[in-house]
């Protein structure tokens, strides 16, 4: 049996022995990242960011989440069709999909989320990152991902982030320099 099916049923044999942690597993992968959008604008808002500082941090979270989940993910889905765990394996359904499986159009939205949060400022990033990871286990643990498609997922995330943050700055960088053309406008 390969190592991520192992893995999955070692994560999803956490599912279905108390109704508790069932409800916190489903809040974790169905309902936090609704909380995570919100906590990361009202940290917006009450931070002492410049308020063009903050409109770019909100382009570029939010462009990226948006590229890696509706771009890069949906790509990867048309020429790779993975099924969901619980067509193929007896588990603990907690939730369900009609989707592919690979990879994690969670885990590719809030690990480009987590990612474009740190390069402007560590501390929130390190957050984010946690409860990427707690949405993208959860996922894992509720019967409808593999951990290899959470592993894609946050790739994808993390390396759209990472362009986009680089491809943004390198833009408003290169706008300013004196060289420029357009830079006697």
């Amino acid at each position: 049996m390969a190592l991520d099916v192992q893995l999955f049923l070692l994560l999803n044999d956490l599912a279905g022995r108390s109704p508790f942690f069932d409800g916190l597993f489903v809040f974790l992968a169905a309902y936090l990242p609704y909380f995570l959008i919100v906590l990361f604008l009202a940290l917006l808002f009450f931070s002492r960011y410049a308020q063009r500082e903050k409109l770019r941090m909100i382009l570029i979270v939010f462009s990226s989440s948006f590229i890696a989940r509706f771009g890069a993910v949906e790509l990867i889905r048309f020429f790779y069709h993975r099924p969901r765990p619980f067509l193929d394996l007896p588990v603990h359904q907690l939730l369900t999909s009609d989707k592919w499986s690979f990879p994690s159009g969670h885990a590719a939205f809030f690990f480009a989320m987590a990612t474009a949060v740190y390069l402007y400022n560590r501390k929130w990033g390190i957050g984010f990152f946690v409860a990427a990871a707690l949405i993208a286990i959860s996922r894992v643990v509720a019967g409808i991902h593999y951990p290899s498609d959470i592993l894609g997922g946050a790739l994808v995330g993390a390396a759209v982030a990472y362009a986009v943050f680089y491809l943004v700055r390198r833009i408003s960088t290169s706008s300013f320099d004196d060289s420029s053309p357009n830079a006697t406008l």
